[in-house]
């Protein structure tokens, strides 16, 4: 996709992050109700949904083990997003009470769409990279050259975001590199690398790790262009905080099981995260990028090395680097006031 300007763009993100909407814009914040305020009101059902990636592989973990219901906790629906834009838009419909998501768009989300959302928890560091065909792109400056061809996620993603650091970061001609940048989701990415069709695209882990067992290479990772950049969160709904924070703080609990458990026990974490996805993939490819990608194989030690060496696990979060990205979406155009991390995160479940 081409644009004019680099205004345009910024416009069509505020269109594209309100679309959709189903919530009031104008719907009251709730004070979320105190840790301690439990209520009493027999079982209840929640919605949880994740992004298509390992970036959600304790969520993963703690379904194929579970230790949702373990802790009394029933899902009435898994879902799997192709992106976390995706996941981002769907959140807007009010059934989705616990996500595990990338933390750009839960603040695009929180931000433009005004879903009363929470940051309850973290899951990983970084979990970003730029993947090229060694043949063509031997240095971040051949992305300049006019036969590159450079495929990344739609705008205010966190891959777009990534490669406007990447562009500074390097001197590079923003309007040069935007207009030729092919927007597609990250599975096509790589599908889009394997048949010739790009030389280097911004993907999500697992599809780096993938991509490089496939012959390509990682250029340049998250944390290249972002030291201590804060990958995914898992986030609540504010109406789940406050009338069932006894629920949050399972979920809270259980992540922090799961990511214990990627740590004690990599190979084994790798294989389940392999199959949750291998499954989910049969029902969020064909619908978005086709039945190709059916075969971009995810193998149990491309997610170890995924897990292990490109992201850091870890349930905590630093709200240093929270308000250093909302500053930074602001800077961009891709959100329009700036706000305080603190209204965005609830992290009291963490110290429980």
């Amino acid at each position: 996709m081409r644009f004019e300007s680099v205004r345009t763009i910024k416009t069509l993100i505020s269109i594209i992050c309100i679309l959709g909407t189903t919530v009031s814009l104008t719907e009251a914040q709730v004070e979320p109700g105190k840790a301690g305020d439990k209520k009493e009101s027999g079982p209840v059902s929640i919605g949880m949904a994740v992004e298509f990636v390992d970036h959600a592989a304790c969520a993963h973990i703690a379904k194929s083990k579970g230790w949702f219901e373990e802790e009394g906790i029933k899902l009435k629906f898994y879902d799997s997003y192709i992106t976390g834009m995706a996941l981002a838009s769907a959140l807007s419909r009010g059934d989705i009470d616990i996500a595990y998501i990338c933390l750009i768009p839960a603040i695009n989300a929180f931000a433009n769409a005004k879903v009363p959302l929470r940051v309850i928890a973290g899951t990983h560091k970084y979990g970003y990279g730029l993947l090229v065909d060694p043949e063509k792109v031997r240095a971040v400056k051949d992305l300049a050259k006019p036969d590159i061809r450079l495929g990344c996620s739609r705008e205010g993603s966190p891959l777009d975001v990534l490669m406007h650091k990447m562009i500074k970061q390097y001197n590079l001609d923003e309007k040069n590199i935007l207009n030729k940048v092919r927007r597609m989701p990250p599975p096509k990415v790589l599908l889009a690398l394997k048949m010739g069709q790009l030389d280097a695209g911004f993907c999500c882990e697992q599809f780096p790790s993938m991509g490089e067992k496939m012959g390509f290479k990682v250029l340049l990772t998250a944390r290249d262009l972002w030291p201590d950049m804060q990958g995914s969160v898992v986030i609540a709904r504010e109406e789940l905080i406050r009338d069932h924070p006894e629920i949050v703080a399972k979920i809270v609990k259980v992540t922090q099981r799961a990511t214990r458990y990627i740590h004690e026990h990599p190979e084994e974490a790798a294989r389940i995260v392999s199959n949750e996805l291998q499954v989910a993939g049969k029902k969020v490819l064909p619908l978005r990028v086709g039945n190709e990608a059916l075969e971009l194989n995810i193998t149990p030690d491309v997610i170890e090395r995924s897990l292990m060496t490109r992201m850091i696990c870890s349930i905590d979060i630093d709200p240093e680097q929270v308000q250093l990205t909302i500053d930074y979406l602001h800077r961009l155009g891709y959100i329009k006031k700036v706000f305080k991390a603190g209204d965005i995160l609830d992290l009291r479940f963490l110290s429980q």
